[in-house]
């Protein structure tokens, strides 16, 4: 629908003129000749342009009473007086702009345009933070088609009692797929324990998974290892590929016999457990050089899940943007930063080697106002050529279509502007996968 711009002002030659200048920019406009009435107006507009000085309602008393009426409503004030101290006080009370007579028309309505611009972005971040909250239940972010594929193999595998390995690249949230599997299974009110096994020395790997009674070396203490420790729950273990050559097969044999022998005890303690485990490497490949055993592969690896990186999960990206961000700057009590079109276009195009754990990094910078990598900002080397640039965008805004439609040509074809034929063969060109 085409914007809502209220002009205040009570001189009405000057108002009729400014409501002129911005219809035939293309708002639509209603004149006011104070405050008052363009309060008690029944329409809401999605900017307003006032006058600082007015009878009855100033533009500034005007600016704070929409302030506590609808925060997000731009507000661009105009004087005639020049008093730069009502002018800083205006910006700190949340005046979009604030402009001095005589001003140039097309600069006015620049910032008009900028104005609509911000308020659309902060209902896009209000529209994402509201999504974000009915997710959060699920610890899951995220609407791509990948994102949703994810969820339902958790839905599915989570009331199962199979053992689960999860592999993906390093960053793309193993760890909260593990805890997502647990919190949807009948062990959910159970205890979820974690295991790195790439943090442990193999010195201590023993201990610290099978436990030890006392006297079993000088100063030991009764102690249970992690397997007992989640018997009732779930135990995942983190990056398994590293994993000690030596512990594998004692891990293998407590996992079939779902039992475990302390260190220095000669008694088996029965567990009640599954088994997550995470790799960021192909596991299986790990089997035929000997490095990992195949036997504890197939027990571990009843299901498998394969979590995407983040470069194939498209709108997750800005989404999962904005929501640290948020966290960021409500931590450190700063507003949060909305990315501007530009921005936008380089966070969709940027690689993400560090998968959602980059991301995060670099959100939270963004919240801190500080300037980001330079490697976020174009990737090395010379520009591609246009033609190419085109291909690659246009490629990108299918699959974001194809992403939201579901694979559904017809509708996305629809959400596009164009034939589905069309659609079909650029899918075919580009050669996206739905």
């Amino acid at each position: 629908m085409t914007p809502l711009i209220h002009v205040v002002e009570d001189d009405a030659a000057h108002r009729a003129a400014l409501c002129d200048l911005v219809s035939a920019a293309g708002y639509r406009a209603e004149g006011f000749a104070d405050g008052s009435r363009a309060l008690a107006a029944p329409t809401r507009p999605d900017l307003v342009l006032s006058d600082l000085r007015m009878p009855v309602m100033d533009g500034q008393a005007l600016l704070e009473a929409l302030r506590d009426r609808d925060p997000d409503c731009p507000v661009v004030l105009i004087s005639g007086h020049g008093d730069l101290a009502q002018a800083v006080q205006a910006m700190r009370a949340g005046a979009e702009d604030f402009l001095e007579k005589p001003y140039d028309g097309m600069h006015l309505l620049a910032v008009i345009e900028r104005g609509l611009r911000t308020r659309a972005a902060r209902a896009e971040i209000g529209r994402l933070q509201a999504y974000i909250a009915r997710r959060e239940e699920a610890g899951l972010l995220g609407r791509s088609a990948a994102t949703e594929a994810l969820r339902a193999r958790i839905a599915a595998l989570a009331p199962t009692g199979l053992d689960i390995l999860v592999t993906g690249e390093t960053g793309t949230g193993k760890e909260l797929v593990a805890r997502a599997l647990h919190a949807a299974s009948p062990r959910a009110a159970g205890p979820f324990v974690a295991l790195n096994c790439a943090a442990l020395p193999e010195s201590l790997f023993e201990i610290e998974i099978f436990g030890h009674v006392a006297g079993a070396f000088p100063g030991a203490a009764d102690r249970p290892g992690k397997l007992e420790t989640a018997s009732g729950g779930t135990l995942l273990l983190d990056e398994v590929e590293a994993m000690p050559a030596a512990i594998q097969p004692k891990l293998l044999r407590a996992l079939e016999e779902r039992a475990v022998e302390r260190l220095g005890e000669n008694r088996l303690r029965q567990l009640d457990l599954r088994i997550v485990a995470t790799s960021k490497t192909g596991l299986r490949d790990l089997t035929l050089d000997g490095s990992f055993r195949a036997d504890l592969f197939y027990r571990l690896a009843g299901a498998e899940i394969e979590v995407e990186p983040l470069r194939a999960r498209g709108e997750d990206i800005l989404l999962l943007f904005s929501h640290f961000a948020g966290l960021a700057a409500a931590r450190h009590g700063r507003p949060a930063p909305v990315p501007d079109y530009p921005m936008r276009q380089r966070l969709m195009a940027r690689p993400w080697p560090g998968n959602v754990r980059e991301l995060r990094a670099m959100a939270e910078r963004a919240a801190l106002g500080l300037d980001l990598p330079e490697s976020a900002a174009a990737p090395a080397g010379p520009p591609a050529p246009l033609t190419e640039r085109v291909a690659a965008f246009e490629a990108r805004e299918i699959r974001q279509a194809l992403e939201r439609c579901r694979g559904n040509t017809e509708r996305a074809a629809r959400a596009l502007g164009i034939a589905r034929r069309t659609l079909n063969d650029k899918i075919s060109r580009y050669g996206i996968r739905i």
